[in-house]
């Protein structure tokens, strides 16, 4: 049996495919069409699906969109209602939108099935919905390792919930309790996102990176006047200080006035004042998630947990979390956003809809996350010589040592193999690499080829069996959804100068032997690299540490500022050219930037990507 879920229309777009349980393939829209966080409905996505399983859509014997437009209706007119007149404004912006496309979803996914199928809509496979936060839950719960383990969504809102709790057994996805809009931990986080100066939905990470240049100054008064937080992690949100219920924007004047002043601009100065805003908030993040995982440990008397849901991104309070201990063992989803919502529904479908025997398992049932497309030597010869670009094909057995010096003489390098990964984070599929020792590699791939701020860390891809020996892990992180600390044999002692510095001036000073991917409180967001998932990056890593004595290179996604991750061959030379990346590897092609043909200098290219 096949099964496409689909996310769409609001941020994230997304298509996946199951077939008799297993996940065959899943891509975000933004991908393929080079518009980041692209919300359109995801026909590029959708014919990758296909494409990876010889199929065509009237093959599909179910289509499941990721949640309940009706639902989410209903709870835009209740909120409208329950705040009047307050939100008139952004009641006539809203309901243009959704009385003429979003209401009547249901005919918007058949004509957009029936016109890529090329059939009527008659002829289309029978068309499901699931409820957001059951999708988040079964991508969750279902490709994990777990036989019986709670489940955990924490997101901005899906129809009405906000935060959810779930039993997951065999095949079975229990609700147990939910908080509803508007008191969401998401919404929380991303009103401070807002305040900071940075973009909803796209710029929370950054608010995470910058938390651990401030002091959480501000904690004590956002537990007094924002939010509510009972023992046992349950919340309310004093919605007098907020806007995004009924108006255009996350936060209000009462807000601006708390915290001293109106929101950072966009692109503007980032003062004291923002990094101790974000330690603030990040703190509280992680009281909220430590305080419900003890609950839904206690209540269910379970070992195991599964999270989804946007926070669960959050890697910084995944890593405390997994610290304290409370559970056994945590798996997050790594699509945990809206668009693992479409592998979500999929599943559910699969499980839930036709209960489905489920065997978990051991590793999990997401392939390392690399479901995307993968591009064959016929194809990257075709483009490579349509670019005039000069290449050499090596084996891996000439590759991996070449390579491996290369990175070590501290250049950087794209590289691009094997299938795509699903979800915000570069696994080793489509990644930019480098050499960990180095005490320039942060700036230069941040502002010399990312186009990117100077503060934002970068992630070590680390041998599964060394994580110990550099971080105080001691569980897999294959996903990079974990902040764990460096170990202290490796630290480097930081003078009493260099100890009174603030802000950005602390991200001068080397923290350890690894400095490129050591962040400024002694941190670093990790990901374990395994032979099982994906054997020429363990590869080439097991080559760099022969040649170093170091098992982990620095890891940043294939793009820059903006634009979504590579995906063929063509956007990963565009992006090696348009940037000051040294080389490139595409499968088994190296390529170095002296040789190329000239260039054509346009500066206007950076004006296709949004600033994210």
């Amino acid at each position: 049996m096949k099964i496409l879920g689909i996310s769409a229309y609001y941020h994230d777009s997304a298509a996946a495919l199951v077939v008799d349980g297993k996940i065959v393939a899943a891509a975000q829209e933004e991908r393929f069409t080079r518009k980041k966080h692209d919300a359109r409905f995801p026909v590029n996505a959708i014919n990758y699906c296909l494409q990876a399983s010889e199929s065509n859509l009237l093959d599909i014997d179910q289509v499941v969109f990721y949640d309940k437009p009706l639902v989410k209706f209903e709870r835009l007119l209740e909120t409208y209602l329950s705040y009047a007149p307050r939100g008139f404004r952004s009641f006539l912006a809203a309901m243009p939108v959704w009385l003429k496309e979003k209401l009547y979803l249901k005919t918007e996914l058949k004509r957009e099935l029936a016109k890529l199928a090329g059939c009527k809509k008659t002829e289309l496979p029978q068309l499901l919905f699931t409820e957001h936060h059951q999708s988040h839950a079964a991508s969750a719960f279902f490709p994990s390792p777990f036989e019986k383990a709670a489940v955990l969504c924490l997101d901005g809102v899906g129809e009405w919930a906000t935060t959810s709790v779930w039993l997951g057994e065999g095949n079975k996805l229990t609700p147990q309790w939910q908080i509803d809009f508007p008191h969401s931990l998401g919404l929380l986080y991303s009103a401070f996102t807002y305040y900071t100066g940075f973009k909803v939905n796209s710029g929370e990470y950054k608010l995470m990176g910058l938390a651990p240049y401030g002091e959480p100054k501000y904690t004590d008064l956002i537990y007094k006047n924002l939010i509510d937080l009972k023992p046992d992690g349950t919340f309310r949100l004093n919605m007098e200080y907020f806007n995004y219920a009924t108006g255009l924007t996350m936060t209000n004047q009462k807000f601006n006035t708390l915290f001293g002043g109106p929101p950072r601009q966009a692109e503007g100065k980032l003062t004291q004042r923002e990094m101790d805003i974000a330690a603030s908030i990040q703190e509280v993040t992680e009281e909220v998630v430590l305080r419900l995982a003890r609950t839904v440990q206690e209540e269910l008397e379970v070992d195991y947990l599964c999270m989804a849901g946007g926070v669960a991104l959050n890697c910084v309070a995944n890593g405390k979390l997994i610290r304290e201990g409370i559970f056994k063992d945590v798996w997050i989803q790594p699509a945990a956003g809206d668009a693992g919502g479409a592998l979500g529904a999929a599943l559910a479908t699969w499980y839930q809809y036709h209960d489905q025997p489920r065997q978990p398992e051991p590793r999990d049932g997401m392939q390392g996350s690399y479901l995307g497309p993968k591009f064959d030597e016929t194809e990257i010869e075709q483009h490579l010589d349509r670019a005039k670009a000069k290449y050499y094909k090596l084996t891996d057995g000439e590759l991996m040592p070449k390579l491996a010096k290369i990175l070590a003489d501290g250049n950087v390098v794209g590289w691009c193999q094997g299938r795509m990964e699903f979800g915000p984070r570069a696994l080793g599929g489509r990644s930019i690499i480098g050499d960990p020792r180095s005490r320039k590699m942060q700036s230069v791939m941040n502002l010399k080829i990312k186009y990117r701020e100077s503060f934002r860390p970068f992630a070590p891809s680390v041998l599964a069996e060394r994580v110990s020996d550099y971080f105080e892990l001691n569980t897999d992180s294959p996903y990079m959804l974990v902040v764990a600390p460096v170990q202290e044999k490796i630290r480097l002692p930081v003078t009493e100068d260099d100890q009174q510095l603030f802000g950005i001036d602390k991200l001068r000073v080397p923290r350890s032997e690894i400095p490129s991917v050591t962040h400024v409180d002694y941190s670093a967001r990790i990901q374990t690299v395994h032979k099982e998932t994906n054997p020429r990056y363990y590869d080439l890593i097991k080559h760099f540490e022969a040649e170093t004595g170091y098992g982990l290179l620095v890891n940043t996604s294939f793009n820059v500022r903006g634009e979504p991750i590579v995906c063929t061959p063509e956007d990963a030379y565009r992006c090696f050219m348009r940037t000051e990346m040294d080389y490139l590897v595409l499968e088994n092609y190296l390529l170095a930037k002296s040789d190329q043909p000239v260039w054509e200098k346009d500066e206007s290219w950076q004006q296709e990507f949004g600033l994210d």
